[in-house]
């Protein structure tokens, strides 16, 4: 797994208290997002757990001493879901999937794919897509399902793909 790299942000405590002023806010909460989907796409996590995010190094700065608080944790996930790079898995909004691509640009990078090495036309298992040895080096390879699925959808909605679902067997058709 890749490193993560901290941004400067990370080490300067004022970083985990949500500022009162507007613009410093907005700055913050830019640079939380940021941080929020880089350190996703490093660690190839797609789940948010409000309930377990004062353990997650994401939100707890051992070094500095600093948790972020989860109200505000919540709000940067809320932020998140405007711009497409998450949303609530349950209507309390206590678990999220957070993806650093939206999920349309997941389905395009994955229908890319399937155009270049001549997968249009074929099935392919979602193992095979997240697992498979053709797509070790494809950044979606280690996706998280659910974010694949739902990326899946939709290529589905603009008839690129058809998903395959049965039994334990879950596949895709590129058109």
């Amino acid at each position: 797994m890749t490193e993560m790299n901290w941004s400067w942000q990370y080490s300067f405590p004022p970083f985990f208290t949500l500022q009162p002023h507007s613009e410093t806010r907005e700055k913050q909460l830019l640079a939380w997002k940021n941080l929020v989907l880089e350190y996703h796409k490093v660690t190839k996590q797609a789940i948010v757990d409000i309930r377990e995010v004062q353990s997650s190094p994401l939100f707890n700065n051992t070094a500095i001493n600093r948790k972020l608080p989860s109200d505000v944790v919540l709000l940067i996930l809320e932020e998140l879901a405007k711009s497409g790079n998450a949303c609530p898995l349950d209507k309390t909004k206590q678990r999220w999937l957070v993806y650093w691509h939206t999920l349309e640009e997941w389905g395009e990078i994955v229908y890319n794919w399937a155009q270049e090495n001549g997968f249009i036309g074929s099935v392919c298992t979602l193992f095979e897509l997240t697992q498979g040895e053709d797509t070790v080096d494809q950044e979606f390879h280690g996706l998280d399902t659910e974010v694949l699925i739902r990326s899946l959808k939709t290529l589905e909605a603009s008839q690129k793909a058809e998903l395959i679902m049965f039994d334990d067997n879950q596949g895709v058709k590129f058109f």
